[in-house]
């Protein structure tokens, strides 16, 4: 078995000292030698053509030609002092071969050698599939000079700070903030979207990604090897290298497992002679049968080509795991805590309903409110800037502009004083009414901050409300859905963990559809949550920020960061990384995780049932080396199909498909 595509701690039993791993075109040439000599020696035996010596000689060209990528891998691996599958192989060939059966010495090395070329095949194209990330970004970039010109440059060579220019229809070479001109750019290779992302001058652009019709000028942000994409390859490269629990087992099974095996056969050819008067060629035959059916190859394999399936095809619809224990653990969570702002809700403030009173239009109160609060850098007064900047609104000044702390604010518009701020402001005004209070009482109900814009009271005039603005964190679109995907893929409790208050934290928990809502949570305070959690379900997953939600993160089974695209922090931080806002992207994760997970059981039980039967099929002489080895081999390429699948299926990953 061939596992030069694996990491190197995740290459079972020496096999990786094959002395070629830079050579496969050599390699390829030895197993069809292999194979073109075994056939052309067993059809002239077949058909009683030729000499006996001329199908013996066939039959050592055979041995020898699959031989060379077998024998020095054993003769390796017993300097070491270590037994691995290729000394059971060489063991296995050299015994055919001395009680008279080259042919079947011949057919162990072919197949053996075939199935290593075909398991390298199959577990290089799992890492080729995240390799190929590599070639997203050109290898240049058309730099402006100080000139003005355009020159073309090696992208390793252009500093931060540099301007480039894109094309239309042209692969963005590093990440960058764009200075002039707009376009869409499809966004896929690194958040697996499908949808391109329009860009405007302030937005951040990443290398790997593709231009569409418009051309820009980038200002470079980040060197080539410090690009969101290098960051994505790097950090699958070292997720790869990174043992699952039961790869873990199964490399410690195998250490014992293989040289037991030695001393079983050894006894199986020396007891019944020795002890029973039985032949010495049958017992040796059937040690030898033994020893070929014992190789592990389909039980080491099970494991490393299914987890890295699952990252890499994770990685290509933007999520990003940490490491094969991280893609177990994710399909054994039963509970999710998530945060709320930012996670559940978009993050960013934002005006919901505007309701006009005194006689006024809903564009009139808005004006007015935009004019005090544009003065203002509170996140309530931009949202309610950006709402007037959004209908094509203009503020006006506003003379005597005036911050009432804890209140909100007050100016005079056009020569009349008026106010915006909260309920008490209004209440200390008065200018509240049983209708307002009914008004207000159902925003505030809604989990929605208020703003309540009014004449101020002032001689001559008793002040009134003009109008009311509903204010909220509006819930991320995908939210509701992506939670009852969730449910589905298996998650018993997903809770709501948020410092914000419990009557908005419960307003957004019944919109979304969460089953617990916790509100007016200190980070300390969210810890106990986490810990109560595993207490009742074992596998809790923690979605937050990355940042500020570091220390349940770090507690959780799994601490997931949402947007990590761009944010170095988040992705070093959490053990899932979401490239892009979109819950959705999580039930998928844990979709393909519970899958990875069953894959691997099943394939561990498959090679563990194949090798008991035909143990106990050689102990009674009821096998061959012929269908020892041919076991062996199906065992093995059954085992590594199965677990591409994971990554042939990944595309159209649904969650409700389990």
């Amino acid at each position: 078995m061939s596992t030069e595509n694996l990491p190197a701690e995740s290459k079972p039993c020496g096999s990786c000292e094959h002395g070629h791993d830079d050579t496969p075109l050599p390699r390829n040439a030895l197993v069809i030698a292999s194979g073109v000599t075994l056939t052309l020696g067993m059809a002239l035996r077949f058909l009683d053509v030729g000499a006996a010596a001329l199908h013996t000689a066939l039959f050592a060209l055979a041995t020898l030609s699959g031989g060379l990528l077998v024998f020095p891998a054993a003769f390796k691996a017993l300097q070491k002092a270590k037994l691995d599958m290729n000394v059971l192989m060489t063991v296995a060939v050299t015994g055919a071969w001395l009680v008279s059966e080259g042919a079947e010495g011949a057919a162990v090395v072919f197949l053996f050698a075939l199935s290593e070329l075909l398991e390298s095949w199959s577990v290089g194209r799992a890492r080729r599939a995240i390799a190929s990330l590599l070639k997203l970004a050109p290898e240049t970039a058309l730099m402006r000079s100080k000139d003005g010109s355009l020159i073309e440059t090696d992208v390793k060579e252009v500093p931060v700070g540099a301007e480039i220019s894109i094309r239309s229809g042209a692969r963005i070479p590093l990440d960058g903030k764009v200075l002039d001109g707009s376009s869409s750019v499809n966004q896929a290779p690194i958040t697996g979207e499908s949808v391109p992302v329009d860009k405007k001058p302030g937005d951040t652009v990443f290398a790997g990604t593709i231009n569409g019709e418009g051309s820009l000028t980038v200002q470079v942000t980040k060197a080539a090897a410090d690009s969101t994409l290098a960051r994505i390859i790097k950090l699958v490269e070292e997720a790869e290298e990174q043992k699952a629990p039961t790869q873990r087992f199964v490399d410690k099974f195998a250490t014992i497992y293989t040289p037991a095996v030695f001393i079983v056969a050894l006894l199986v050819a020396l007891l019944p002679p020795l002890l029973m008067g039985g032949a010495w060629s049958e017992w040796t035959y059937r040690a030898l049968v033994l020893l070929v059916i014992a190789c592990p190859c389909a039980l080491v394999i099970a494991t490393p080509v299914s987890i890295v399936s699952g990252l890499t095809a994770l990685a290509r619809r933007g999520v990003l795991i940490k490491g094969g224990a991280y893609l177990e653990a994710v399909g054994r969570l039963r509970a999710l805590a998530v945060d709320k702002t930012g996670t559940i809700t978009q993050g960013k403030p934002r005006v919901t309903g505007v309701i006009a009173l005194a006689g006024l239009n809903a564009n009139e109160v808005l004006r007015r409110a935009a004019a005090i609060d544009i003065h203002s850098t509170h996140p309530l007064a931009q949202a309610v800037v950006e709402a007037a900047l959004e209908r094509g609104i203009t503020p006006e000044p506003a003379a005597d502009y005036r911050s009432i702390t804890g209140r909100g604010a007050s100016a005079a518009i056009e020569g009349h004083p008026h106010f915006i701020g909260n309920h008490k402001l209004a209440h200390e005004l008065g200018v509240c009414s049983p209708e307002i209070e009914a008004r207000l009482a159902e925003i505030e109900n809604r989990g929605e901050s208020l703003a309540i814009l009014g004449h101020t009271p002032h001689e001559g005039c008793a002040g009134a409300a003009l109008g009311i603005l509903s204010i909220g964190d509006t819930l991320r679109p995908e939210a509701a859905d992506a939670l009852t995907l969730l449910h589905e893929a298996g998650i018993e409790n997903i809770v709501m963990l948020s410092g914000d208050n419990q009557r908005t934290v419960d307003a957004i928990a019944r919109l979304a559809g969460i089953d617990e809502a916790h509100g007016d949570l200190m980070p300390e305070q969210k810890i106990e949550h986490i810990r109560r959690l595993m207490a009742a379900h074992h596998h809790v997953g923690m979605i937050g920020d990355g940042v500020n939600d570091a220390p349940a993160l770090a507690l959780a089974s799994v601490g997931i960061a949402m947007g990590a695209i761009g944010s170095d922090t988040a992705i070093e931080t959490a053990d899932m990384a979401l490239m892009k806002d979109d819950l959705t992207r999580v039930a998928e994760a844990i979709a393909l995780g519970r899958r990875t997970l069953r894959i691997i059981q099943f394939n561990v039980t498959f090679a563990l049932v194949v090798k008991a039967i035909f143990l106990i099929l050689a102990f009674t002489g009821h096998t061959s080396l012929w269908l020892a080895i041919l076991a062996d081999t199906g065992a093995t390429l059954l085992v590594i199909m199965n677990a591409l699948r994971l990554l042939g299926g990944a595309t159209n990953l649904n969650p409700r498909d389990l």
